[in-house]
């Protein structure tokens, strides 16, 4: 069903009030968006189109996105060896932050490296036998 450029263009400005302030919008906020979308009857996939031109067009982040990006970083780290070591981790959280433009603290970001790799059953390369660091025990 094709929507009307009224509504398209109600459902821009509302993406773009809810990005305004912090020019972030994290799962929650786009889960809200989309809800509002559905109300005025732009469909999900739509709605997701509309945000992702947007952000391309205004240069704002989409959290969700960010994380697949990342997340494909550290599968192509993973799959090299078999585990991300320090410099890779710390390589895929450069990038990370990046994506984020600096939206999301460092130590947030580490945690939500850390629990993408835990929930794929990445390893992590802590240490070698002469030098111990548990530098991903320590997130």
């Amino acid at each position: 069903m094709q929507v009307s450029e009224p509504v398209k263009k109600q459902f821009v400005e509302y993406v773009m009030l809810q990005v305004f302030d912090d020019q972030y919008m994290d799962r929650q906020e786009e889960k809200k968006i989309l809800e509002e979308g559905i109300r005025k009857g732009i469909s999900v996939q739509e709605g997701l189109s509309i945000i992702r031109q947007l952000a391309s067009e205004k240069d704002f982040v989409i959290e969700r996105e960010a994380e697949e990006r990342i997340e494909e970083v550290l599968r192509q780290f993973a799959l090299n060896d078999g585990v991300v070591d320090k410099k890779e981790f710390e390589d895929a959280l450069a990038l990370f932050n990046s994506a984020c433009k600096g939206k999301v603290p460092e130590p947030e970001l580490k945690k939500r490296l850390k629990k993408m790799m835990l929930d794929k059953g990445w390893k992590a390369k802590e240490g070698t036998f002469f030098k111990k660091s548990k530098w991903f025990s320590a997130i």
